[in-house]
Order: C-alpha cells, then sequence, then structure tokens
C-alpha cells in the first residue's frame, strides 16, 4: 500500500440565477495525478503550511492564491475522503467550502491548471454523463450531494457519505465513467498490488465483474453495495469472469449463489473454477451482453467479450459501447507489469491480444489492478514498448555466449527490485520461448540459451 499524501481542496460555490454553482478547474493533462480531470482547485500540504489542523486550512488558502489567484479568508470544513488503497499515488484530502467573495472572479494562475469554470451541478453532472468531462471521483459525489434543495442538505449528504464509508456501510464510489463502478477489494494478489477491482456495470441489468476477494469482511462490503442498488431499483443479472486466476474468482460462487445469477465467462474459465457455480454461461469472443440504456439516455447499451489469450487462455475483455471502456483484467496494469507464466502464459499470443484490443478505439482503460486509464491505447502501446524493451536486454545479454535464465535475470531486469525477481523469472523464461519460437535463440537445452547468428544486429520486437 502505498504512502498517504496530505492535501486540501476547496470547494468553491456561488448563487447566481440558476441557483448554487461550483467552481471546478481542468487539470493539466501532464500532471501524474488525475491530469486532464475536472476537479475542485487544491494541493498537497507544504512546510510553509506549517503543523496541526490549522495547516489545512493554511494550505487550502495558499492553493486558492496560487492556483486561480483568489483571496478567500473564510473557509468552512465539509469533510475529508482518502484515495483507497489500489492506487500508486494516494491522497488524504480534507474538502473546504467557500463562498467567492462579492466582485471577485477565478483566474487560471498556475500551470498545475489549464482551465477553470463555474457550473451548476446539473449541468456538470449531465456533460459527464455524455463523456464530454472527466470528473475526479470523489467531486462526483459533491455534485450530487449539490443537488439538495438546501446548503445544509447538501453538507449532511457529503458527511453521511464519509460517516458510511469509514464504518464499512458502504464502498467509496469510484467512477470514472458513467454507469461503471470500481470495487477496490483485498485479495492475495501479486505484488506491488494488494486488491482487485470487481467492476459493476450497468443498473437493470447490471453484471458483477470479477468478484474477486476470497475473504469473508471483503465480500461483505461488496454485498452491502449490491443490496442497496437492488433497493434503488438495479437487477442483477450475472457475474461475469475475465479468467480464472485465484485472485479473480475468490467470490464468484458466493455471488451468483447470493443473488441466484449465471456465471458467464470463457469455456476454459469456466472449467476452472476452484468452485463450479449451478448455473454457467460459456461465451466466446464477440458475445454481446446488453444492458439496456446508457447512463446518457443512449438505446442499444452493450457490453462486446474478446477473447485475449497470452496471460491465461481463457482470458476475456469486455468492451462497452457508449463511452468505449474496455474492462481489461490482467491484460495490463496501472501499478505494474503483467506477469507471463509458461505454460499457461505464451508472450506471443500475449502481444497478439494488446495488438487486437490497441486497434478498438479504446477510451478507459479498467484494470484488474490499479485504477483506470484514460487513455486506453496509449496504455497498451506503453505495455508493448516495455515488453520490446524487455526484449532488446535480453538479446543484448545473449551476445556474450550461452547464458542460463539465472545470469540472464539480473542483467535483464537489472531495473527490477529483487524481491520481485521470482515473479520476473517466469516472464524472462516467456521471453525466451518467443526468441526460440521467432528462430532468433537456440535453446540447447532447459537451462542454455544461445544467440543464433541471423539474430545479431536485428531489433528487438514487436514495435508497438
Amino acid at each position: 500500500m502505498s504512502a498517504l499524501r496530505e492535501a486540501s481542496a476547496v470547494v468553491l460555490l456561488r448563487t447566481g440565477e440558476r441557483g448554487v454553482e461550483i467552481y471546478l478547474a481542468k487539470r493539466s493533462p501532464e500532471l501524474r495525478f488525475f491530469g486532464g480531470y475536472w476537479a475542485c482547485p487544491g494541493g498537497g500540504l507544504e512546510p510553509v503550511d506549517g503543523s496541526g489542523d490549522e495547516a489545512w486550512f493554511a494550505c487550502a488558502r495558499r492553493e486558492l492564491e496560487e492556483e486561480i489567484a483568489l483571496r478567500v479568508e473564510h473557509l468552512g470544513y465539509l469533510g475529508e475522503r482518502t484515495t483507497p488503497p489500489f492506487a500508486p499515488v494516494r491522497y488524504k484530502t480534507r474538502f473546504f467550502e467557500a463562498e467567492l467573495p462579492l466582485g471577485a472572479e477565478p483566474r487560471i494562475a498556475s500551470g498545475e491548471l489549464v482551465e477553470g469554470r463555474f457550473f451548476a451541478p446539473a449541468e456538470a453532472l449531465a456533460s459527464w454523463s455524455r463523456g464530454e468531462l472527466w470528473i475526479v471521483p470523489p467531486v462526483l459525489s459533491l455534485l450530487e450531494a449539490l443537488l439538495a434543495p438546501s446548503r445544509e442538505e447538501f453538507r449532511a449528504r457529503w458527511q453521511r457519505e464519509e460517516r458510511e464509508i469509514d464504518s464499512d456501510l458502504r464502498l467509496p464510489p469510484i467512477r470514472f465513467t458513467p454507469g461503471l463502478f470500481v470495487a477496490a477489494l483485498r485479495t492475495a494478489t501479486l505484488p506491488p498490488a494488494t486488491t482487485t477491482n470487481t467492476i459493476l456495470v450497468g443498473h437493470d441489468p447490471l453484471y458483477v465483474v470479477d468478484p474477486a476477494t476470497a475473504e469473508e469482511s471483503e465480500q461483505q462490503r461488496l454485498f452491502r453495495e449490491l443490496d442497496a442498488r437492488i433497493a434503488t431499483g438495479a437487477r442483477i443479472a450475472g457475474v461475469l469472469v475475465t479468467h480464472h486466476h485465484p485472485d479473480h474468482v475468490g467470490a464468484v460462487a458466493e455471488t451468483a449463489a447470493r443473488y441466484d445469477v449465471p456465471v458467464i465467462a470463457h469455456p476454459l474459465t469456466l472449467e476452472r473454477l476452484p468452485r463450479p457455480p449451478q448455473r454457467t454461461r460459456a461465451i466466446e469472443d464477440g458475445a454481446v451482453i446488453e444492458l439496456g440504456t446508457a447512463p446518457d439516455g443512449s438505446p442499444r447499451w452493450h457490453l462486446t467479450a474478446y477473447h485475449t489469450p497470452g496471460h491465461d487462455r481463457g482470458h476475456l475483455v469486455f468492451l462497452e459501447s457508449r463511452y468505449r471502456a474496455l474492462i481489461g483484467g490482467d491484460l495490463a496494469s496501472t501499478v505494474s507489469t503483467i506477469v507471463i507464466d509458461p505454460p499457461e502464459g505464451h508472450l506471443a499470443t500475449y502481444l497478439a491480444s494488446l495488438r487486437r484490443m490497441q486497434e478498438l478505439g479504446i477510451g478507459f482503460f479498467y484494470p484488474s489492478h490499479g485504477p483506470s486509464a484514460p487513455h486506453g491505447k496509449r496504455l497498451l502501446a506503453s505495455y508493448l514498448a516495455h515488453r520490446a524493451m524487455r526484449e532488446t536486454a535480453l538479446l543484448d545479454a545473449l551476445k556474450d555466449g550461452v547464458k542460463s535464465p539465472a545470469e540472464l535475470l539480473p542483467v535483464v531486469y537489472a531495473d527490477t527490485d529483487p524481491r520481485l525477481h521470482g515473479l520476473a523469472a517466469r516472464s524472462l523464461r516467456a521471453g525466451l520461448e518467443k526468441l526460440v519460437e521467432d528462430g532468433r535463440v537456440c535453446a540447447l537445452d532447459a537451462e542454455r540459451f544461445e544467440l543464433l547468428p541471423a539474430a545479431q544486429g536485428r531489433e528487438a520486437e514487436p514495435k508497438p
């Protein structure tokens, strides 16, 4: 779990002809944390802010001046939100409410922001539902709370959500695109990840993708969320499974039994589930799963399943039709690379799956481990480039003569934490197998590999 950083954010409000409006600013696309998203002005605490509770207030005032050239004296404390532990960068953020001073007008003054304006809450939410804006998840909740009939009710709703999250009565509302909800639940997965994302898609019908956690307490958190959705009219229609690995299927049987729904997956996955469910439905590449009406009212909303073997033989991903969000399973991650572990894993097949998904024109990529990536095609390109880099390093290391995997590992994975070398060794083996299949390396035996003369000086493949 990554260390928490501390930050303050300001909910800057004004009241006009359209009622209450909130000021949001678009973060620079170059920023690592929520680059390109609309958010409240704010930033991390610095030594100049002092210490204790007053430091949070001082930070909020300083950030307003630095980012939007606005001086505000009175700040009302609204509450606190913490980035869930699935993210590589995490913040504990305190939110403060401020009224726009009479005659004042915010002005973008920081390179971290590229645009800013006041929105009516319903206007911002409608733009988000049409896919026109990216809005950071806590601000989506703020906007929904601001639909309340009064400021007092707005504060009550926002603070009630905080209490429910803190007491585990509900999951943090992690939403990056309309109609998809990320439940990052603790699993016995591979480091550095500590959680696996269960994705809830749709409302009526609603599908649960990869109910992964095997821990009863985490399962209960998921079930409370699903029960709450049923209470508001949701209809759970099935459990979708990307692949059979243990950190993806820990609650598959329990979820299917509790809600009396089928488990839907590739045949190779269904036959390898640890606890066979009572009802199953096998699907292949190209299967369409109807979702009804999209959040913006668009008809014929659906998922399309794509068979993407390489990491796992039965691996499926699901492309959502309205916003082009790809529920990617272990095709890629935003916290680490993906282990290709022979004989189940096959590197050339995995690279072909990456290239195929790159061609689909995807938007957000929803991995099983880590936050969603808004530029899905760019993420997959980075994975192809990373594999090409590893292949180049492997070929270079073999130029000195016959080598064993044990000799190659510290050279090819010199940038990898030695504690992860056990996992890296499996991917190294997959890389060697690919080069043998390509006719560029000869396997003298199971532990000795030699670069073939024809491969000398050739560039690594694949190209992104």
